[in-house]
């Protein structure tokens, strides 16, 4: 009980701040060019599903506080609609590819990530998602795979030691396998601090750590998770943070996706404010370091959400979906700190990477 007491008192306290700081917000000096970038990829979250973040949230929806904004196209090589596997791809290594497939070209030709130049560079790597960690979108920056449903193929990539901090779900890829490999006696044997709760996540003080919090997919935030992304993020970013050199994180808030291919409304917008939690704890992070790039986007809209009626007094709303799949429309953009102004205007998701490359300047 005292625990959850504990919990729920800083994340009120992450609620007030953020909006005290909507409120209050001011002009922070950053440093010239980032040493770390945060990305945060909202699965599926297009422009409605952020208006309906902005209606429910009051003052503490902190994307409030980003200065710029901008759109992003997002078609594959060969689908006018993407998939995540595809998308993630262009984001995270800057080469369109068909859909389901993961890190390489659309010719099978295995592309570098921005995680595997970072590393390469000498920064510290981090992904972090709501659905296991081997699904398609963090997957993406890290797998080299022609199938984005391998997933006890993608664990394997996960051995190569190029992700330093990665939690989320999917621990039965690692040690359930139908080959009988237990990946996650390889980990330790590599350095990893290999966690299966919060708490053990919340006490390692390794550089290194595989937090696989559930077997498969976390629980929906409707369910009980509600601000567990916040708490995975703010461990990445205490962790990466210790290397001098910077880092570049990846955040996912995968259910947002999730709840749109199902047509629910209600946790559609609990993910978006569940994200919301967690953009909170980088923006906080970068108002202090004043040398972090915070960037939040989405790999593509899921469930061609309508928003046709509510009520702002009452914070009610009334969706309506025209699909139960993803759609081509433009996702948006928010970026906050040193370089942000790149990512205005109209953007294509195969810009993230020489951006993100460029501002750090990565060889």
């Amino acid at each position: 009980m005292k625990n959850k007491f504990l919990f729920c008192f800083a994340l009120l306290s992450i609620l007030v701040f953020s909006s005290e700081s909507v409120l209050n917000a001011q002009s922070v000096k950053f440093k010239k060019r980032p040493v770390n970038v945060i990305l945060f990829i909202g699965d599926g979250m297009g422009p409605a599903q952020v208006s309906a973040g902005i209606v429910r949230s009051d003052n503490t929806y902190v994307l409030k506080l980003f200065k710029y904004a901008g759109y992003c196209t997002t078609s594959s090589f060969d689908h006018y609609v993407t998939d995540s596997a595809a998308a993630g791809t262009a984001i995270a290594c800057g080469v369109k590819t068909r859909n389901g497939m993961l890190g390489m070209g659309p010719d099978s030709v295995a592309v570098a990530s921005i995680m595997e130049v970072a590393k390469k560079n000498g920064l510290s790597t981090g992904l972090v998602s709501t659905s296991a960690i081997t699904h398609a979108t963090p997957a993406s920056f890290i797998a080299k795979n022609s199938g984005r449903g391998n997933y006890e193929d993608i664990a394997l990539d996960f051995m190569n030691g190029k992700i330093d901090v990665f939690i989320g779900g999917g621990s039965d890829h690692f040690n359930k396998r139908k080959d009988g490999k237990d990946l996650t006696a390889q980990l330790r044997a590599n350095g990893y601090d290999v966690v299966y709760t919060l708490d053990e996540l919340k006490k390692s003080n390794s550089l290194r750590i595989a937090g696989l919090l559930d077997t498969v997919h976390m629980a929906k935030s409707t369910e009980g998770r509600f601000g567990m992304l916040a708490e995975m993020t703010a461990k990445a970013i205490e962790t990466l943070s210790k290397n001098k050199k910077g880092f570049v994180l990846m955040v996912e808030g995968s259910q947002i996706d999730f709840a749109g291919h199902e047509r629910n409304l209600e946790w559609n917008v609990s993910e978006v404010l569940d994200l919301n939690v967690a953009i909170s704890v980088a923006y906080d992070f970068a108002e202090e370091t004043r040398n972090t790039l915070v960037v939040v986007t989405a790999d593509h809209e899921t469930g061609g959400l309508a928003l046709v009626g509510g009520d702002l007094k009452k914070k009610s709303l009334n969706g309506v979906y025209a699909t139960g799949n993803h759609t081509a429309v433009m996702v948006p953009v928010f970026s906050y700190g040193p370089g942000a102004e790149k990512f205005t205007g109209i953007i294509d998701n195969t810009d993230f990477f020489p951006s993100f490359r460029e501002l750090l300047r990565l060889k």
